[in-house]
This record gives C-alpha cells, sequence and structure tokens, in this order.
C-alpha cells in the first residue's frame, strides 16, 4: 500500500461529526495511553482537545525527554536559487510574481558555506526554487560537493525527484530529505496549484518514500498551516509520518509545522492557525508518535519559539536567511517569505542553554 492509498481510506472521512462525538472521558483516556492509534491521534486534533492543552504538554514534554533528552539540534538553509516553474498562488517564488531571479555560482556557493560555518552550525538545509532548467541535478551535485567541506548533515529541499535521481545525491553526500506536500486536500491543492509541474498531487505526494527508498538517513514532511483546515491537514501528516516511521525503520522521520507568512503577492491565508492550535498539534504529534522529530522554524516569533524548548520540539532552524545568498552575498533578492525570529545562532543558542538544554551543532557523520 502507497501512501496515497492510506490518503484515500480518510479523504471522505466525516472529520466534524467524529468530533462532535467526542466526550471529556475519552479525551482524557486517549491522552493518558501508553500508544494510541488514527483515530484517537485525531480526536487530540479536536475542539474538545483543546480544553486539556496543559494536560498534553505534560505529558509531551515527557515523552520528548524520554527520547531525545534535554537537547535542541540546530540547522539553517541555504538558497541557491529562486528560480520557479509553478504558479502556486501561496509562494513568494511563482512564476507570476515580478521578483529579482538569482542563481549562485559554486563560487558563491562557497562564500555562503563559508560565512554560515563560522556560526558553529553543521548541519545545513539547501534550497532551490522548482526548476530543472535553472537547478539541475548536476548543479545540485556541485553545490553538495562545496558543502561536503563544511558541514557533517547536507539536506536538500528541491523539486521532486525520482528515485535513481535521489540515490544519486546520496552517493554524493545528501543524507537529508525535506518536502511540504502543502496541502493534503487533494481539492484544494488543485485550486491552488495553477500550473506547472507541482500540479502533479501524486507524483509530490509519493516523493518521501522515493527518499527512503533510496536511502536518506532522514526525511522530513509537513503541511503549511493555513491553507486548509488545521485539523485535517495536522491528521493527514500525522499519519503520513507514521507510515514512513514504520515502513521505513532505518529513516528518522520528522515533521514540520510551518504557519503561512508574508511573502511577495497577494495571497490571503483561507484558515487562521493561532497559537493554541500550534502547539495543539506539537502535543498531538509527540503523543501519537513519541519518536518522531518535531522541526520548528523562523516564521514563529522569538517569544512564542522560546516557549516551546521542552515541550516536543527537537529541531530549530537559527540564523536563517530564505533570500538567494542571503548570509553573504548582495544579492537584493526577495525572499521566499518573512522570517519572524531574526535572532543569530549565539542568540539562540543562548536561549536553549537559560531553558536548561543543549543546543546540538552536530550529530552525524559520514563516513
Amino acid at each position: 500500500m502507497s501512501f496515497y492509498e492510506k490518503y484515500l481510506e480518510y479523504r471522505d472521512f466525516d472529520f466534524e461529526e467524529f468530533a462532535s462525538n467526542l466526550t471529556d472521558d475519552y479525551i482524557i483516556k486517549v491522552i493518558n495511553k501508553e500508544r494510541i492509534n488514527e483515530l484517537e491521534f485525531l480526536s487530540l486534533l479536536s475542539p474538545k482537545a483543546g480544553k486539556y492543552i496543559e494536560f498534553m504538554a505534560q505529558k509531551s514534554r515527557k515523552l520528548t525527554l524520554q527520547h531525545f533528552g534535554r537537547v535542541i539540534f540546530l540547522y539553517t538553509p541555504i538558497y541557491v536559487a529562486n528560480y520557479c516553474v509553478n504558479q502556486c498562488v501561496y509562494c513568494g517564488f511563482n512564476i507570476s510574481n515580478n521578483i529579482v531571479r538569482k542563481k549562485l555560482t559554486i563560487e558563491e556557493v562557497e562564500q555562503e558555506a563559508k560565512i554560515i560555518s563560522d556560526t558553529g552550525l553543521k548541519h545545513i538545509l539547501l534550497l532551490t526554487g522548482e526548476s530543472r532548467l535553472h537547478s539541475s541535478l548536476d548543479y545540485i551535485k556541485e553545490c553538495v560537493t562545496v558543502l561536503k567541506k563544511y558541514f557533517s548533515s547536507i539536506s536538500i529541499e528541491v523539486y521532486p525527484l525520482e528515485m535513481d535521481e535521489y540515490k544519486e545525491l546520496v552517493e554524493a553526500g545528501v543524507d537529508g530529505f525535506t518536502m511540504y506536500q502543502e496541502v493534503y486536500n487533494e481539492d484544494v491543492y488543485g485550486q491552488l496549484h495553477l500550473k506547472g509541474p507541482k500540479k502533479n498531487y501524486r507524483y509530490r505526494i509519493d516523493a518521501p518514500e522515493r527518499a527512503c527508498v533510496a536511502g536518506m538517513r532522514s526525511v522530513n514532511i509537513g503541511a503549511l498551516l493555513g491553507l486548509d483546515d488545521w485539523e485535517r491537514e495536522a491528521f493527514f501528516t500525522g499519519i503520513h509520518a507514521q507510515y514512513l516511521q514504520n515502513k521505513y525503520q532505518d529513516a528518522e522521520i520528522s515533521v514540520s509545522i510551518p504557519r503561512m507568512r508574508p511573502c511577495n503577492g497577494a495571497f490571503q491565508p483561507k484558515v487562521n492557525v493561532n497559537d493554541k492550535n500550534f502547539v495543539q498539534i506539537i502535543f498531538a504529534f509527540r503523543l501519537f508518535m513519541p519518536r518522531v522529530g518535531i522541526t520548528l522554524s523562523t516564521r514563529e516569533r522569538p517569544e512564542f519559539r522560546d516557549n516551546l524548548v521542552g515541550l516536543g520540539v527537537t529541531k530549530m532552524s537559527a540564523g536563517s536567511s530564505t533570500e538567494v545568498g542571503g548570509h553573504a552575498i548582495d544579492s537584493k533578492s526577495e525572499g521566499q517569505f518573512d522570517i519572524s525570529d531574526t535572532r543569530n545562532v549565539e542568540q539562540i543558542k543562548e536561549l536553549i542553554y537559560s531553558k536548561g538544554f543543549q543546543p546540538v551543532f552536530k550529530d552525524w557523520q559520514q563516513i
């Protein structure tokens, strides 16, 4: 069974009716369970469960410490290109947006790598716009060759690839994969992706599995919160992560929970995902999948990120820029979206220490 077949099992499920039949006693019983199933996970995303956020937070903290200890892994993105062939209405890199486009030369990639490496970070996330023409597989491999000199872990967030292409990148030195389905609701997906290869919902949703088969050490998935009903989107993200975790036990599976941020263009989120909704998603993920990594990006404001250390999050970005060459090159290109937490790596490191946790710059070395 592919995950798409799993998705079809729940595509027409009546989420509202399910939520309306939940009781307080049932929610408390689920929170107290050692292991929960898919529908119990869904119950923790319901409005009824929202009454028990503090109870969920305590359980989430306990499970996080049990499985990950007092550490937060740090990384930062490096944007090497923003050319894109897709017309995604919510994205700053939308092909129809009139923005400055740029692709770093290999020499400029090295300049960026040096600047980032000097902060102490050893985990890097390589991002391109979704254009094979401008960011070919060979170009990505050239970038990886440079990054290997400075970083012990290299992840990619690029357009979907074939399994053999992911294998090529693994052989080149890539060990991590990130891809957001953006929105799991297939009907809404079609409405938001107007033109380009990204319109192919099935090809994208199968990409994380192709990456697992290709031998990626870590695979990170997520939905862009705000594009559709957040309870449904969080639920599908969770069962997708569980599907991968159960089927590919050699891979480290993690989830990201990015909220929509302002970007170039006039798109407004369909759904408001407030702070209470956001933390409820984190706690539900942790209770459903105690071993899953949970990534928190600089989309979130500083004080909010501070308060989530130790409550489920295991990985945070630091010193981020969504501009091409944003660390070392004066590219004058617009970022993919606005960053909310602009603190540098040293400030994030101090914050983590102040919470009684240890920032981890390197936890992996390819040999």
